[in-house]
Order: structure tokens, then C-alpha cells, then sequence
């Protein structure tokens, strides 16, 4: 075994343990945590574009608690913020567009994160060309997902034909890659990060399609939203903050993306300057997140494209906007 592959065995095993030591701290979406009035508020394991809940604390108002819920992939936080089991979200755009498609009680309240993703490969894959009768590692049901056929229809190729599509879960991409399952793939931080770090390189930009660096949006419980609306504008002003906050200390930003789930910081030094945080729902933004929704439904992800005059619950950001 070569030197970069021991070393991404290596950082996979330490990202592992952490993880694993997390679920007897941190709230599960199989544990209610402790303070029964706390605000939950879900978030994926180990992405350094969805860390924004842990700073949203210090930014709560006096006798407020924020209660972080980890979960494996975005839709299961749309589903459980349809269900009411958390009141908001930090998740993929996509899994909230299929929960307002289908008339689900979420809403989005700010943008995120853009960014966070990478088409990485094999160095002997030196273009999309070389791609031809490859296989290629994706996430289904993400941005990811669509970027990825754009790019590949972009340079000529039938995602259906030309290549091997394999669908794999965000944290198995850099094992599949160094396991030789996968010749390349497309996904989000910090298997892109992990994979460049033993060896892999950037085929072609993630973000040169329709849907730019489209990716994480903060959502919420329409229910939450409506009984609790104060609540909702004090965590969405922790939000926008707390974004605001990790822009202005990277360096805090990755100190805690490596104190929480025991990432390398080589690696994650590396990961986090292939993010854009944001929180603004400006209009371009709007655009971004519409042409998403019809590309959703062009590649068969959504039956029908949501009504995007609903998809949103802008009050509240524009609350916090007019009081900064």
C-alpha cells in the first residue's frame, strides 16, 4: 500500500472513532437530548458547510438553548422537519425542494452554504473524455447528483451510457475511491478534501453548469414557523450570525470542525476554502435555487416542480435584515 492511500486509511479510521464517540454527547435523531424546551435544530455529521448550528449558541438570546441533531443525509432531515420531530434545518437544497413539491410543511428561511462539492478522480483521468466507460461515485437525490449529469452532458457524454453511475452515501465516496470501487466521483466536502489529500485530482469544476454552486439551504417547520414565531426570528438571527462569525474566523471554523468530529486539519484547512457561506436570499440566489428545481424534475428527482412563490418564509430573514 502506497503512502497516500495509508494516509487516507488513516484519516477515515480517526474520522470513524470520533464519530462514534459523538453519539453518546451529542443528540441522535434516536435520542430527544436533554432540555425539552431547547430549539432543534438538524445538521449532517462531519460537513464543514453545515456547521453553522454550532455556533448558533452563542448567539441565542438569554434562556435560549439550541439542540444540535445529527443525521446521515438531508432528506432524512427534511423528513423529520415535516414531521416536527426538529424545528429547523441545515440541508441540502434539493431534499427541501422535494418536501415543498410535495407539499410538505417546510420552508426555506435563509441560504447557507454554496459550494462544498468536487468532481475529483483517478491522475491518469486528465479530462471528461477520459471518463468514458468509467465509474463515477454520486450521491442520489442531491445537487451533486444533477451537477454531475450536467457536466457529463456538457462534455458529450450520456450519464445513462457513456459511463457507470454509482450511488454511494456521502461518507463512503473517499473509501470507494481508495478501494478502487470507483474511478472518480462527484460529492460534497470532506470526502472530496480526504480523496485530493491521497492523491486525487479535479477532473473539471463542480460548478460550471445552470445550477453554479447551488447547495445548502436553513429550513423549517411550518408549524414552528407559525406558533412559534419569535423563536423562529431570534434562531434565525443566531443563524445569520453565526454564518457571519465563521466567515470572519476561518480559523475558529475549522478548530471546531476538528474539536467536534476529530477531522484532520490539514484536510479540513483544505475543505473549507472550497465553500462560499451565505445566509441572503437575494434574487440571482432565488434564480439559482429555481433553475435547481427544474433541472430536478429534467432528471427525474421531483414529478413536478414546486411552486417557488411558496418554497420561501422570507419575513423573518427580512427582520433580521432590517435590524443589522
Amino acid at each position: 500500500m502506497n503512502y497516500p492511500l495509508r494516509r487516507l486509511f488513516s484519516m477515515l479510521a480517526v474520522a470513524l472513532l470520533a464519530v462514534a464517540g459523538l453519539t453518546g454527547c451529542l443528540a441522535t435523531p434516536d435520542s430527544a437530548g436533554g432540555d425539552p424546551n431547547a430549539v432543534r435544530i438538524g445538521t449532517l455529521r462531519g460537513q464543514p458547510h453545515l456547521y453553522a448550528p454550532y455556533f448558533m449558541q452563542r448567539f441565542a438570546p438569554q434562556n435560549t438553548s439550541y439542540e444540535i441533531v445529527l443525521f446521515e443525509n438531508s432528506p432524512d432531515i427534511k423528513n423529520a422537519l415535516a414531521s416536527g420531530a426538529i424545528d429547523l434545518g441545515v440541508l441540502g437544497a434539493p431534499a427541501m425542494l422535494a418536501g415543498i413539491a410535495a407539499e410538505q410543511d417546510v420552508r426555506i428561511l435563509a441560504s447557507a452554504a454554496d459550494g462544498g462539492s468536487g468532481f475529483v478522480g483517478r491522475p491518469e483521468i486528465r479530462t471528461p473524455q477520459d471518463l468514458r466507460g468509467k465509474k463515477i461515485g454520486f450521491p442520489a437525490g442531491s445537487s451533486q447528483e444533477i451537477a454531475l449529469k450536467l457536466t457529463l452532458r456538457a462534455n458529450g457524454l450520456d450519464p445513462d451510457t457513456d459511463v457507470q453511475l454509482v450511488n454511494l452515501a456521502y461518507s463512503d465516496m473517499a473509501s470507494a475511491y481508495s478501494a478502487g470501487r470507483v474511478d472518480a466521483f462527484l460529492s460534497a466536502e470532506m470526502g472530496v478534501s480526504i480523496a485530493r489529500q491521497a492523491g486525487a485530482h479535479q477532473i473539471v469544476s463542480a460548478y460550471d453548469t445552470p445550477i453554479g454552486a447551488t447547495n445548502i439551504v436553513f429550513g423549517g417547520n411550518g408549524r414552528f414557523l407559525d406558533e412559534q414565531g419569535d423563536r423562529a426570528r431570534d434562531a434565525v438571527m443566531a443563524f445569520t450570525r453565526a454564518i457571519d462569525a465563521m466567515k470572519g474566523d476561518r480559523a475558529a471554523w475549522a478548530s471546531g470542525l476538528v474539536d467536534t468530529f476529530g477531522t484532520d486539519r490539514a484536510v479540513t484547512d483544505i475543505a473549507i476554502e472550497n465553500i462560499t457561506l451565505r445566509w441572503r436570499l437575494d434574487d440571482e440566489y432565488r434564480g439559482r435555487v429555481a433553475e435547481l428545481a427544474r433541472q430536478m424534475v429534467a432528471f427525474d428527482q421531483l414529478p413536478t416542480a414546486p411552486d417557488m412563490t411558496e418554497a420561501y418564509r422570507p419575513e423573518f430573514l427580512e427582520t433580521v435584515g432590517a435590524g443589522r
